[in-house]
């Protein structure tokens, strides 16, 4: 069941949860059929399902996936690159420069994650 806010709109952890469980959306081709088949834009869906995809990582719920998708790092792929010390340094700069509601997390969970991104398998085709 869908469960709607108080404006009549679709709650965002019921999307994310809804695409985590849902093969039609891992290819580009099959992100634009589900698109037009349930009249939702593309890029909704693709944010959705980056957001879906980041919390498969360990500790990665909520406020904590949307610091690191709105800081730019939207993929597993972008997540494993960094260096841990940069990307904590990143991620405190912007909470601070954005006031992000949320606080950065610290630098041995930066650590972390960013290992455990570089293991997880790759599901999604951009």
């Amino acid at each position: 069941m869908v469960r709607h806010d108080s404006n009549g709109k679709t709650r965002e952890s019921e999307h994310i949860c809804h695409l985590s469980n849902d093969r039609s959306a891992l290819s580009p081709e099959l992100r634009e059929s589900l698109a037009a088949r349930i009249g939702t834009e593309m890029e909704k869906i693709l944010e959705y399902l980056k957001l879906s995809d980041l919390s498969r990582l360990g500790g990665m719920k909520g406020v904590r996936v949307r610091l690191y998708c709105n800081a730019g790092l939207d993929t597993l792929d972008k997540l494993s690159n960094w260096n841990p010390e940069e990307l904590w340094a990143m991620l405190v700069d912007f909470v601070r420069k954005t006031g992000f509601e949320g606080i950065p997390p610290l630098p041995k969970e930066v650590s972390s994650t960013i290992e455990a991104a570089k293991k997880l398998e790759r599901l999604i085709g951009y």
